[in-house]
């Protein structure tokens, strides 16, 4: 049960961020608004911790792989999110995430040992088709450089995704738990943003609207602490690889919202593409057939 509640949890709260991130989008710079989000993200995480006292400090050993989570789940990935939403609807970006799944299938084989099954090799042909119906028209017919910016974007964001799914994977084996890791993996990435910011000359432009603002909160204490809490806990409960199957519902949440908020287009073949990238994941956790006993004669 307690499986089943964190995966309902992370499908909707993922489902919805990504129509928050698209209203993000404007006068406030990309580096700026993923900063926002994660220090207020990272200053409530620890504010609970402190009050639950529950707040720990990872050992010197583990904090080269707090910052590699840091890189990879709170900062780099979202720059590249937030860039990507400048260029194509939001729901889009999700299907595109979707396929962490098999990001997570080919990452766990090279930095884990874990086998590429037959159908993982089937479930990246179905994705990868997908992708082609619904981006194919604009991309290859029509030739528009924002669709082929935002689908690298989000391709790139998905990467760190992944590989911060295996960060989490080893940290958890480690003993740390998600919340200690996502709390100093926020601060961390926060401060790394901050860097960034300075580093580039990126003007820090405050919110602009209530709009923005509730957008941010909602990004910041639902969408990253709860929302990376029960996702990674999901991560160390069951695996990376059958954790990342919650990403298979985030597009119908999302391109449900897309189509609401943004105008969001449907056409035949975008929603045969989408039924294709669905399918792929969906592949992956198709439970296999017991194998047959043999009966001696």
């Amino acid at each position: 049960m307690a499986n089943i509640i964190l995966f309902i949890s992370t499908v909707l709260i993922w489902g919805t961020t990504w129509i928050a991130i698209a209203m993000q989008v404007g006068p406030v710079p990309v580096l700026v608004s993923v900063f926002y989000r994660f220090a207020t993200a990272a200053v409530l995480f620890l504010i609970v911790l402190i009050v639950m006292g529950k707040l720990k400090i990872p050992a010197l050993k583990n904090q080269p792989f707090i910052l590699a989570q840091a890189f990879c789940l709170f900062s780099l990935n979202f720059i590249c999110f937030y860039n990507a939403a400048s260029y194509v609807p939001s729901g889009l970006i999700s299907v595109i995430f979707s396929l962490a799944t098999i990001y997570n299938a080919i990452n766990a084989r090279l930095f884990f040992g874990d086998a590429i099954t037959g159908r993982t090799l089937v479930a990246a042909a179905l994705g990868a088709s997908g992708l082609v119906l619904l981006f194919g028209p604009d991309i290859i017919i029509h030739y528009n450089v924002d669709t082929w910016k935002g689908v690298s974007l989000s391709a790139l964001g998905t990467l760190f995704f992944s590989l911060g799914n295996m960060v989490s994977r080893r940290n958890s084996a480690a003993g740390i738990t998600p919340a200690t890791a996502n709390a100093w993996g926020m601060t961390y990435g926060a401060i790394i943003l901050l860097v960034l910011i300075a580093v580039t000359g990126t003007p820090v432009v405050a919110p602009p609207d209530t709009r923005y603002l509730l957008a941010m909160l909602y990004l910041a204490a639902i969408g990253s602490v709860v929302g990376f809490t029960t996702y990674l806990m999901l991560v160390a409960r069951i695996g990376s690889s059958r954790a990342a199957y919650a990403t298979v519902l985030f597009p119908v949440v999302a391109l449900s919202l897309s189509t609401l908020y943004e105008g969001y287009q449907w056409t035949l073949l975008g929603g045969i593409g989408l039924l294709l990238t669905l399918a792929g994941n969906v592949v992956i956790f198709a439970k296999q057939p017991a194998p047959r006993k043999t009966v001696a004669a």
